[in-house]
């Protein structure tokens, strides 16, 4: 009867995990991923409530995400599992692989193992480096030569790590497997984790006598020169993919790539957004009243660009695909648009500032003379400092 009282107090396994009972392997997945993410007691230290939460989800996973238990379960309920022994709420995980639960959803903090062996073929690491061109060479592509520190497999033991005429043993205390098993007290009770093996590092072997040129390690460094293409329209921060030129495999595995950051400087005259230059363009105030044909530098070069009578500064006109190609496709461009500033003169002769005045009496319909504004002015200067 006590038992019968303590199944009756448990929730339903669907409900604790938020899914429907036809959900889904990834579906239980992802529900338990969440809640465990929340409840478990390393970010909630001390929370009792906390903790409960974590382990009722967790068996709530461990039956559901188990075909048999989940068919038991659906058929007799939580009865289906009454009596167990020394399990949270009456199931028992003391037979059970924790690894294989928790180690896809949180690696290495139960200690559970991977589902692909340490010692099985595998890719070797990424390498990265950074480039730096210049605008233009962002603009319409480029080559680039490196010139790097790069492993190799050693041609004395071939990648072994081994002195030449010996070989590795197996690891006696993996046994060659390249991890190790051992059982843990949990909030679950006792259950079975499986880690790399701190002996041979997962390799399953153990190097006696190890490769004079390389060490032991299986591998020789030398300075390299790679040549890597940069692609036109290429921005700053992009990067450019090598494959194969990174770090070793091991155990057979492929070679990693080699990630080259791409780093654009700046320009004196040309700003990008996108794929769209921008920049500005000085016109003379005659060229701004009467219009004209003025010349803009492009990446292309300088164009001719007939100015509108009238044109105001601060103008802004659009160069129809004078911009940046694209990465797709090189044939396809932005614009680039040209913002007109009206040149305004710092310093002028006699003549010109006649000229100006008559051009001004002109416009207003006052008849002053350049010597008479002049004139006008130094009496404005006395009269304000008097």
């Amino acid at each position: 009867m006590k038992g019968e009282g303590k199944m009756a107090d448990k929730r339903d396994y669907y409900e604790v995990l938020g899914v429907s009972k036809t959900a889904t392997d990834d579906e239980l997945k992802k529900a338990y991923r969440q809640l465990a993410k929340k409840y478990h007691p390393d970010t909630n230290p001390g929370d009792k409530t906390a903790e409960a939460k974590f382990k009722e989800a967790s068996e709530a996973y461990a039956v559901l995400s188990d075909a048999d238990k989940r068919r038991q379960y659906d058929q007799f309920g939580h009865s289906a599992f009454e009596g167990g022994a020394g399990g949270a709420g009456g199931f028992d995980f003391s037979g059970m692989d924790m690894g294989d639960i928790f180690g896809d959803i949180f690696g290495d903090l139960f200690g559970g193992r991977s589902r692909r062996q340490s010692n099985g073929p595998m890719q070797g690491a990424n390498l990265r480096t950074s480039v730096r061109i210049t605008f233009e060479e962002a603009v319409f592509g480029t080559e680039k030569e490196l010139d790097l520190n790069l492993k190799d497999e050693c041609p004395s033991c071939h990648g072994s790590g081994a002195k030449p005429g010996t070989s590795a043993d197996t690891c006696a205390k993996c046994g060659g497997k390249g991890q190790v098993a051992y059982t843990q007290q949990t909030l679950f009770g006792m259950v079975r984790n499986v880690q790399t093996c701190p002996d041979c590092k997962g390799t399953g072997k153990i190097i006696k006598e190890k490769c004079p040129d390389c060490y032991g390690n299986g591998y020789i460094t030398s300075r390299k020169k790679i040549k890597v293409s940069i692609p036109a329209g290429i921005d700053s921060g992009q990067s450019v993919r090598i494959r194969s030129k990174g770090e070793p495999g091991s155990n057979g595995g492929p070679r990693g790539d080699l990630l080259v950051e791409v780093e654009v400087s700046r320009h004196p005259i040309f700003q990008r957004q996108d794929y769209d230059i921008y920049s500005t363009a000085p016109i003379s105030y005659a060229t701004a009243a009467l219009g004209g044909d003025v010349k803009i530098s492009t990446v292309d070069g300088e164009v001719l660009y007939n100015v509108k009578p009238g044109t105001q500064t601060d103008t802004k006109v659009r160069l129809r695909e004078k911009g940046v190609p694209t990465l797709r496709n090189k044939a396809v461009r932005g614009d680039h648009y040209v913002t007109l500033v009206v040149s305004v003169p710092t310093s002028l002769n006699a003549e010109q500032k006649e000229l100006l005045m008559r051009f001004d009496d002109a416009m207003t319909g006052k008849k002053v003379t350049a010597t008479e504004n002049e004139n006008e002015k130094e009496k404005g200067k006395k009269k304000f400092w008097k």
